[in-house]
């Protein structure tokens, strides 16, 4: 990410959790194990609700309303799939999805994590219900799987290290029993793209992988782009987070501008309401120095945020504003800078929240941008404060050096 690397490293640490645990075996050559009881053995065929005409059009009409921030929209769509199916783990899932963008806009906020793992639990229990009467069932497998992945990716996001990796093992045992037999298009491919091109690509990235890589096997960069491309295209269910990762990699490990702004472009037009996607496409533009895009954006978002526009949440303001304060800094235009970074300070005190990122940036942009202007006591008042909070995005090792030698612009 522009401001640090944090984000990358934490997603890196949680697929290389699943990769560590899917990949165990069959880096070995032995097949998969049985997992403990009430765990599948191997799936025999791929009937599945997800192939019902209603539950694929009554379920991406709710998709496409919880992508657009229509929570109750969606809602009552994903009731619908419930009612029909009250025994499947559908319809807990569906419903659990909107909590989970709920915790998207905001991750600072930790007040729906609790009821997000409730749900998850509720699909695991109907995922545990069918499975006890039929070993093989499909879907069980699948929902159980994706209901562990979630849950892995919440307590990745709260560095629940542990947490994040129990899960993802409870997730890989069913991964891959439904990838044994399921169709190879589609929804179906994504989780084996996401393997091949993260099994690729982290011993590069992160020194740290490198030493626990040979338990698995190797990847296939080319190869897993290609799968994700294929669900980008022809998904139904996962389309949008395959675009979403199609976008986040070419971002964050590609350096392609080309690709990333491609499939950016391709969530904005699917999903113009988006806040996520909206800052999103505003930092793609700022990593490659067209502020000029990038400032349009962030204005919108801003604008949106003012207008209460469903979604566009103070967190989502908080970003905008940074990013904005940081164009007026480095354009040296101060005193704009500094109503942005006011901004940003007023929605950055929440008692709701701890120190964040955007609060800690934000000081130290003051403590830059009053030494630009000369009032060096306020320029070293922010830069200690700076140190006085939790680190984030090298924020520390910056006051420090401005507080030795003040900023000059």
């Amino acid at each position: 990410m522009p401001f640090g690397s944090v984000l990358p490293v934490r997603m890196a640490v949680a697929v290389l959790a699943a990769l560590l645990l899917t990949g165990a075996d069959r880096a070995r050559g032995q097949p998969h194990s049985a997992p403990a009881a009430a765990e599948t053995t191997a799936v025999a065929q791929t009937s599945s609700v997800l192939t019902d005409e209603f539950v694929r059009t009554t379920g991406t009409e709710g998709l496409d309303r919880l992508y657009g921030m229509q929570f109750e929209a969606a809602k009552a769509r994903f009731e619908k799939i419930d009612a029909r199916y009250p025994d499947h783990p559908i319809g807990p899932f569906l419903q659990g999805l909107n909590l989970w963008w709920t915790i998207m806009l905001d991750l600072t906020d930790t007040s729906h994590d609790e009821a997000f793992a409730e749900q998850m639990n509720t699909v695991i229990d109907r995922c545990d219900a069918l499975l006890a009467e039929d070993p093989d069932h499909f879907d069980a497998a699948l929902f159980k799987a994706a209901a562990h992945g979630f849950l892995s990716r919440l307590h990745s996001n709260r560095y629940h290290w542990w947490k994040t990796l129990r899960n993802a093992q409870k997730a890989i045992s069913y991964v891959q029993t439904v990838e044994e037999v399921a169709p190879e298009r589609g929804d179906y491919v994504f989780g084996s793209g996401m393997y091949d091109y993260y099994a690729a690509i982290l011993p590069e990235e992160y020194s740290l992988s490198k030493a626990l890589m040979w338990m698995l096997p190797d990847g296939n960069k080319e190869r897993g782009l290609t799968l994700l491309r294929e669900t980008a295209t022809n998904g139904h269910y996962v389309q949008t987070e395959a675009i979403y990762f199609l976008a986040k990699v070419h971002y964050l490990y590609e350096d392609d501008f080309r690709e990333t702004r491609k499939w950016t472009e391709r969530l904005r037009e699917r999903h113009p309401n988006n806040p996520f996607f909206h800052t999103f496409e505003g930092r793609v533009y700022a990593r490659w120095g067209r502020w000029g895009e990038a400032r349009r954006i962030f204005e919108a978002v801003v604008e949106r945020a003012e207008a209460g526009q469903a979604g566009y949440n103070t967190h989502m303001e908080e970003i905008a504003q940074l990013y904005l304060a940081r164009d007026r800094l480095y354009r040296d235009a101060y005193r704009e800078a500094l109503q942005h970074l006011a901004e940003l300070e007023q929605l950055t005190a929440r008692e709701t929240i701890e120190d964040t990122r955007y609060r800690v940036l934000g000081y130290l942009y003051q403590g830059m941008v009053y030494d630009a202007l000369g009032r060096r006591e306020m320029a070293v008042n922010r830069y200690r404060t700076v140190l006085n909070m939790e680190d984030a995005s090298g924020a520390h090792e910056r006051a420090e050096r401005y507080l030795e030698e003040a900023y000059s612009g």
